[in-house]
């Protein structure tokens, strides 16, 4: 069954306030604050809507704190995919479902970015493959919306900044209805 753009707003109401696993920001702030970086870039609406939704998946189940600690890869970049289609084109899809593996890529590719990750990002990459190796570097830059996925993954680096102003998520679901399907 998929969401309503009222759905994703009640979720965030509901669970945003809940932190970022091994963050100091929250659900919400984190997806306000990934939008805006996207947003200031001049995303577009389809890239934007991406950021804020990239990391819907962790709202829609609980694992509790931390599952990293745990071993637990919560596959999140999958979670929100079958409630999200039918409500936003495969643009937005293909961008949340890649921003995993784009995390992957960039380690492969450009030198200290995987030194820079938070502790959970560098635990959570573990959990879901490790670093690419240049097959698999190669293999996933060709694919369809990858390139918009690696954008959207360093929004989500940056997206970690306790107190950051953003505009409000009436705002960014503004820009989502724009996009969505009929």
């Amino acid at each position: 069954m998929a969401l309503t753009l009222q759905d994703i707003e009640a979720l965030f109401l509901r669970r945003g306030h809940e932190m970022y696993s091994g963050e100091p920001v929250t659900q919400l702030e984190h997806a306000l604050q990934s939008a805006a970086l996207a947003e200031a870039e001049g995303a577009d609406d389809a890239l934007v809507t991406a950021a804020l939704l990239h990391d819907l998946g962790h709202l829609l189940h609980d694992l509790g704190e931390t599952p990293t600690l745990r071993g637990i890869d919560d596959l999140h970049q999958y979670a929100a995919l079958p409630f999200l289609r039918g409500l936003f084109p495969d643009a937005v899809l293909d961008s949340i479902g890649l921003h995993v593996d784009a995390k992957r890529w960039l380690c492969a590719t450009r030198p200290g970015y995987f030194e820079a990750l938070s502790p959970d990002s560098q635990r959570s990459l573990a959990l879901q493959g490790g670093v690419f190796d240049a097959a698999q570097a190669a293999a996933f830059i060709g694919r369809d919306g990858a390139e918009a996925a690696v954008r959207l993954r360093l929004w989500d680096d940056h997206a970690k900044t306790a107190g950051a102003p953003t505009p409000g998520l009436a705002h960014f679901l503004g820009r989502a209805r724009r996009i969505a399907l009929a």
